[in-house]
């Protein structure tokens, strides 16, 4: 690996780090940097799950006066995305490359899609009626099947978890994202848990996202409040289709 591929890896998960604790698409930065390089889609998929899960963990603890109060949830809604984590990590790694490389182009657009609506998502947020304090019967389902996604690709899991939580449970935002990190860094951690002793992720790769993502988690933590996010959720979604386009033309094109 060259200097530049090195600093590109570690920029992107300074980015992905910082996105993640803010909004939760920041798969959406390192994915297509390590495609771009040339690795396979799986392994990069394996090697950036377990560097970004260090950066989930200074993300939660950033937002962690939010989180007092929540311990309940943390538990309740912790064990589903674990169960749902450990499920997609077995589909990724038991199913075929070829079903990845051809599910995970869809995924990417359907994350840019939730990139792009969450204004819209969080608007209808500002104006729903008081949900239950702890979301109904069925929330934690829907915390099963994002942790089944987040196992097995995790672009913009927190944003499917924020829309969730968000329309299910009566409490403030701020206080939903300090959950919604709290549940990703459970996820993440699992199933990087599962790769690590099921699959073979390149190392180097691991060790430059996790140190930019624990960089860029503490700071998103500490300045995300203050930036507007728009410029960085296009910047988020012209990555990401570039990342789909690459898949697809590396599959279909040549």
């Amino acid at each position: 690996m060259g200097l530049w591929e090195a600093l590109a890896i570690l920029v992107a998960g300074i980015g992905a780090g910082g996105i993640n604790a803010v909004v939760g698409s920041g798969t959406l930065f390192t994915f297509p940097v390590l495609i771009a390089l040339g690795y396979p889609p799986v392994v990069a998929t394996v090697s950036n799950s377990i560097g970004l899960a260090p950066g989930s963990l200074t993300s939660a603890i950033g937002y962690r006066r939010e989180l007092r109060g929540q311990r309940r949830r943390v538990i309740r809604f912790g064990v589903m995305s674990f169960l749902g984590a450990l499920t997609g990590a077995v589909a990724l790694l038991r199913l075929p490359e070829d079903v990845f490389t051809l599910v995970v182009p869809v995924l990417i657009a359907g994350a840019c899609v939730l990139v792009l609506l969450q204004p819209r998502i969080n608007a209808r947020l500002r104006r729903r009626r008081a949900g239950r304090p702890d979301g109904g019967p069925l929330l934690p389902l829907g915390i099963y099947g994002a942790g089944v996604y987040g196992g097995y690709f995790a672009a913009a899991q927190g944003v499917v978890l924020i829309g969730l939580m968000g329309s299910s449970l009566d409490d403030e935002l701020q206080r939903i994202n300090a959950l919604k990190n709290a549940l990703t860094f459970i996820v993440n951690s699992t199933a990087a848990v599962f790769y690590i002793a099921f699959a073979s992720p390149q190392w180097t790769v691991v060790a430059l996202v996790a140190a930019g993502a624990v960089v860029g988690g503490y700071l998103g933590s500490l300045y995300g409040r203050r930036l507007s996010p728009r410029a960085l959720r296009l910047l988020v979604v012209l990555i990401g289709l570039s990342a789909a386009v690459q898949i697809l033309w590396s599959t279909f094109g040549g």
